[in-house]
C-alpha cells in the first residue's frame, strides 16, 4: 500500500525521517522539506521504499554514479555538498551533546580530495549462475555488479577490471569472494579472502593476471601468491613496506589532514605514545621531533613500522610493541613517563584503555575517532577524570556515506 509523506530531518545514517502516527518513518535517499510518495517494507513497520519524490527539495543534486540507490556503497550523492558538510559536523555536535560535553566543533575539513585509496570489492554467482563483482546492495545480501566507481582515487583505476578477472579464475560460487584492494605508491595491491586453497594451476594463471593488469602484489588470506613490486606507502619521511590487506586511512588526502591536526595539537613532547598505531600513519611522522612507543595488536603491522623506522634516516627513538589494548591496556603505571598521549582505536572505540589514561597524569591526550558516538562515551570518561576537552575538528575522509571521523585534545 503507499502513502505520501513529508520527511522532517535525517536520521544518523542518512535516511529522511518523517513523523506519522505511529512513530518515526525512514525513507533512504530523501532530504528534509520533500514530499514523497513510498510503499511498505515488508518485516520493517518503521522503513519504506522510496517510489516517487512529489516535491524536491531545492537541496537535491543529481548522484554522480549511476548505480546510485541500487549500489549499498554511498548514500547522500543526492545532497548539495554545503549542506551534506554541515549535517556531518552536526553528527559530531550531537553526540558530544548526548554525552553532555561541552567543547568548540571546528569547521568539517573536507577530506575527499583525490578520491578513496581503499575498498573492498565482493564477487559471487548470483541468478543463472552469472558472475557479478561489485559492492553489496543496501540492507541486501545481493551483489550489485559494477564496471567502475566514482568515488574510488585514481590509483584504483583498473582495480574492478582486475577484480572481475581474479573472480572468473577462482570460480566465485554462491559464497562472496572479498577482494580487498589497495593503491600504494607501487601499483595496486589486492588481497583475495574466502577462496580454497590455491592449485599450482590457479596460481600460475593468477600470476600473468598480476602482470596483464600491473597489480603491484597479489595474495590469498594475506599469502603471496605473485609480486610484481613491493607495495608500499610515503609516511613522513618513511618508506611503509605494506602488509597484505592493511589498514589505511581512506584517502590520501584525509591521512594528510589527520596527521596535520594530530602533530599540532601534541606539540613537541621529548616522549610520547601513539596506540592503536597500525603501521605508523602518526608514529613516524612523530618520530621527526619526539621518541615515540607505538602500540597495536596487528603484528604484520608492527613489523612494517619497525622495519620503517629502522630504515629511515633523521627520526628519533621508536619502540613498537604488538598488544591488545582491548585486553591489556598500557595501564596508568606505565603511562606516567609519557608527555603526551596519541589513540585512534577502532569503531568500538577504547573504553578499556580509556579507563586506564583516565587514571594516568599524562598532561596532553590526542584521540583520532571514526565514530562519534564511541568517542563521546570515552571523552566522557576522560572529562569526569578531570581533563578538559578542549576542541574537536571532524574531518570528512567518506563523502556521501553517514561516516566521520574527528580530532579532539585533552588536557590537564
Amino acid at each position: 500500500m503507499t502513502e505520501q509523506l513529508t520527511i522532517a530531518r535525517l536520521g544518523h545514517r542518512g535516511d529522511g525521517v518523517a513523523d506519522t502516527n505511529i512513530g518515526p518513518v525512514f525513507v533512504p535517499y530523501t532530504l528534509p522539506g520533500e514530499i514523497v510518495t513510498v510503499d511498505a517494507v515488508a518485516g520493517h513497520p518503521d522503513r519504506r521504499h522510496l517510489l516517487h519524490i512529489d516535491r524536491p527539495s531545492h537541496e537535491r543534486e543529481t548522484p554522480i554514479c549511476k548505480h546510485f540507490g541500487i549500489c549499498g556503497g554511498c548514500a547522500m550523492q543526492h545532497w548539495s555538498l554545503p549542506e551534506y558538510h554541515l549535517w556531518k559536523r552536526e553528527l559530531v555536535v550531537e553526540a558530544l551533546a548526548h554525552a553532555n560535553l561541552l567543547a568548540p566543533v571546528n569547521t568539517l575539513i573536507d577530506a575527499h580530495g583525490q578520491g578513496r585509496r581503499r575498498a573492498v570489492l565482493h564477487a559471487r554467482r548470483g541468478q543463472g549462475n552469472l558472475l557479478e563483482v561489485g559492492f553489496a546492495a543496501p540492507r541486501a545480501h545481493h551483489i550489485v555488479a559494477i564496471d567502475r566507481c566514482p568515488v574510488l582515487s585514481k590509483g584504483l583505476d583498473g582495480a574492478v577490471e582486475a577484480a572481475w578477472a581474479i573472480a572468473e579464475i577462482l570460480k566465485a560460487t554462491d559464497k562472496p569472494l572479498d577482494i580487498h584492494v589497495t593503491a600504494t605508491d607501487s601499483g595496486i595491491d589486492m588481497d583475495v579472502r574466502g577462496s580454497g586453497p590455491l592449485t599450482s594451476q590457479r596460481t600460475g594463471i593468477l600470476a600473468t593476471l598480476v602482470a596483464k593488469h600491473r597489480l603491484a602484489r597479489l595474495t590469498r588470506h594475506g599469502e603471496l601468491v605473485a609480486q610484481g613490486s613491493q607495495p608500499t606507502l610515503r609516511i613522513g619521511k618513511a618508506h611503509v613496506p605494506l602488509p597484505p590487506g592493511a589498514f589505511l586511512q581512506a584517502t590520501a588526502e584525509g591521512e594528510a589532514a589527520l596527521a596535520k591536526l594530530v602533530l599540532d595539537h601534541v606539540g613537541t613532547p621529548k616522549r610520547v605514545a601513539d596506540l592503536f598505531s597500525g603501521i605508523g600513519t602518526f608514529a613516524l611522522r612523530l618520530a621527526e621531533k619526539s621518541r615515540v612507543t607505538a602500540v597495536d595488536n596487528e603484528g604484520p603491522a608492527i613489523k612494517a613500522l619497525e622495519r620503517a623506522a629502522t630504515t629511515t634516516s633523521g627520526l628519533k627513538q621508536v619502540e613498537a610493541q604488538t598488544r591488545d589494548l582491548f585486553r591489556r591496556p598500557l595501564m596508568a603505571t606505565e603511562l606516567k613517563n609519557f608527555d603526551a598521549v596519541v589513540f585512534d582505536p577502532p569503531r568500538q572505540g577504547a573504553e578499556a584503555q580509556v579507563r586506564e589514561l583516565a587514571k594516568s597524569k599524562v598532561p596532553k591526550i590526542v584521540a583520532v575517532s571514526c565514530d562519534a558516538t564511541t568517542f563521546a562515551r570515552d571523552a566522557r570518561i576522560l572529562v569526569d577524570a578531570g581533563y578538559k576537552l578542549a576542541g574537536v575538528t571532524p574531518i570528512d575522509q567518506f563523502r556521501y556515506s553517514f561516516h566521520v571521523e574527528l580530532v579532539a585534545t585533552f588536557e590537564r
